[in-house]
């Protein structure tokens, strides 16, 4: 079992929920329902993906659990170049949430990596 705040990619992972949620706020209202709920449900499944698999027993369920949170970045990393490409926000304002993401996906794939020796 892991200490939630000790974890670095944890911490990476919920400054980028909450980075997302300040961005998407940004989308136009009728993207409510669409855009903006997707993103947000991207966003906050990476953290909760990686507290769900370091409260698990076992490295095979905490990979598991992180496959799930890596799977969630990419779609994450779509749904920020869409909103661009959509122009429902500027790309100096996805730039660094991007950034971040792609750090969370090398923290991560260096994660699993330490948990397979």
């Amino acid at each position: 079992m892991h200490k939630l705040s000790d974890l670095k990619i944890w911490n990476k992972a919920m400054d980028v929920a909450e980075l997302t949620y300040l961005l998407s706020a940004k989308f136009p209202s009728e993207e409510k329902f669409g855009l903006t709920s997707q993103i947000r449900r991207s966003a906050i499944s990476v953290p909760s993906n990686v507290a769900e698999g370091a409260g698990r027993s076992t490295k095979g369920e905490y990979k598991n659990f992180l496959s799930i949170a890596n799977g969630s970045s990419y779609e994450l990393l779509t749904q920020l170049i869409l909103s661009h490409r959509l122009n429902l926000v500027p790309e100096e304002d996805t730039r660094e949430v991007i950034s971040e993401v792609i750090e969370i996906q090398k923290m991560n794939y260096a994660l699993i990596k330490s948990l397979e020796k």
